[in-house]
């Protein structure tokens, strides 16, 4: 007969080296401040704790098994910030007042810089407390930090920097309005700093809820709910989840649709994003994302071109006018079927004008036509490759001399350039087997590839 007490021993042992490897969070002040408040509002979740990972930082611990398609947390109305619980604050009257109207997020903002600033006086401070004080986003980042992304990446990172910017110099008028409601001059409370602290938790934080629109907002969408305690949990793209508002019942639901084993990390899913969008969006990146990609931009692609085509401007415009310039991308299965499209119709001869718009459907070309495209596609690759290394080496020359705040940045920008290497080597393997194998002597890289 087994011993079945040993094997439960060994599997009680086992729960407790997982529950000690992710420290709950649930008996520190803030937490039971909170859950506390919560429970005040109409929510008390015994199934989810607050925990420390060793890979994802803070997030929700199982405490019981979730089985599959069983609500994973169930959030009351009460209990979320909306532009109605702006409306119907101190500052509801001041935004019905104020012409053009303000729009749904610079709502939010205002409300959420005003909440931080009264501290322990403010309704809402168990929430605002347990806030991130600063992000990973990019409109944090400094431009040296901004330097080392992904030229696609970069462009998008500089244009979030300045829409923050603009929207806090737009949101100054109105800001000057609210003075009456604090003793402190406004331009000290509405800060550049407080803004971006504010649209950061609005922009990584909030879950999709439509709301009614509201005549003293502008006609911007209006789809924004902070969700406290719900927003502890962090993003996989490995699992899946059903969430929304259920009007029937009044709570944000969020079903899983694989469940989720006692003492093991409770997941969403935010859709299916690369990791490039991910740190875009929500200031991370999640490793062996199986969404991740490598990104070529029309400069890189331009770089790799024969200039002595007459008709290369002719072919771009066609590219693009057809949806063929962007999301070119190599994968870990090698060059995207869009990309190597694109350079088919690249590779035509004067004489094959005609084949352009079949060769975007798919039409095959001819044999050195086609070692033509994977010559080119191995300088994309090569050249991408050398980025992400150059730009690994000065990431480690800035961490030598970094606080923490920037090296959580750094940190974040070193992980998608580390996934990208990943993506290029699995790539190259892919890319070596299109054509006929080179001699030993080239086997570590693709030289003489310009054709």
């Amino acid at each position: 007969m087994k011993n079945s007490s040993g094997r439960r021993a060994r599997e009680k042992r086992r729960k407790e080296r997982e529950v000690a490897q992710n420290a709950t969070l649930s008996h520190e002040d803030h937490f039971v401040n909170l859950r506390r408040w919560l429970k005040e509002r109409g929510f008390n979740s015994r199934s989810l704790i607050p925990a420390s990972f060793t890979d994802t930082g803070r997030g929700l611990m199982a405490t019981r098994p979730i089985k599959a398609g069983n609500i994973l947390i169930s959030l009351p109305e009460t209990c979320l910030l909306t532009t109605s619980t702006v409306l119907k604050s101190y500052m509801g009257e001041y935004i019905k007042r104020w012409k053009p109207p303000v729009s749904p997020l610079q709502a939010l903002c205002s409300f959420l810089i005003a909440e931080r600033h009264h501290a322990a006086a403010s309704a809402w401070s168990p929430y605002i407390k347990v806030l991130p004080t600063s992000y990973t986003c990019p409109a944090y980042f400094s431009d040296d930090i901004l330097d080392l992304l992904p030229w696609g990446i970069r462009k998008k990172a500089s244009g979030q920097k300045e829409r923050v910017r603009e929207l806090y110099l737009y949101s100054r008028p109105f800001f000057s309005s609210l003075q009456p409601l604090f003793s402190l001059p406004v331009e000290d409370l509405f800060t550049y700093d407080a803004f971006r602290w504010a649209w950061c938790s609005v922009n990584t934080r909030t879950v999709y809820m439509e709301h009614a629109q509201s005549d003293c907002l502008s006609r911007e969408g209006n789809d924004y709910a902070l969700a406290p305690y719900l927003d502890l949990l962090n993003h996989s793209p490995n699992v899946q989840v059903e969430a929304g508002f259920n009007k029937v019942s009044r709570c944000y639901e969020i079903r899983s649709i694989q469940g989720c084993r006692r003492f093991q990390q409770a997941f969403i899913c935010y859709g299916p994003h690369d990791n490039q969008r991910l740190l875009l969006e929500y200031g991370f990146v999640a490793p062996g994302n199986l969404h991740r990609v490598v990104y070529v931009d029309v400069g890189a692609l331009m770089l790799c071109l024969h200039k002595g085509d007459k008709q290369l401007q002719q072919k771009l415009l066609f590219l693009e006018e057809n949806g063929f310039l962007s999301d070119l991308t190599f994968g870990a299965d090698g060059p995207s079927w869009r990309l190597m499209t694109a350079l088919r119709l690249l590779s035509l001869r004067p004489e094959q004008h005609a084949s352009w718009k079949s060769v975007l459907l798919g039409a095959a070309v001819s044999q050195d036509r086609e070692e033509w495209c994977v010559h080119k596609a191995q300088t994309l690759w090569q050249r991408l490759s050398d980025d992400a290394t150059d730009a690994l080496k000065k990431l480690a020359e800035l961490t030598d001399s970094a606080d923490q705040a920037r090296m959580e940045q750094l940190v974040v920008v070193e992980s998608l350039r580390r996934e990208e290497q990943e993506i290029l080597e699995r790539a190259r393997d892919v890319l070596r087997n299109l054509l006929p194998q080179p001699p030993s002597w080239q086997q570590d890289g693709f030289q003489n590839t310009g054709r």
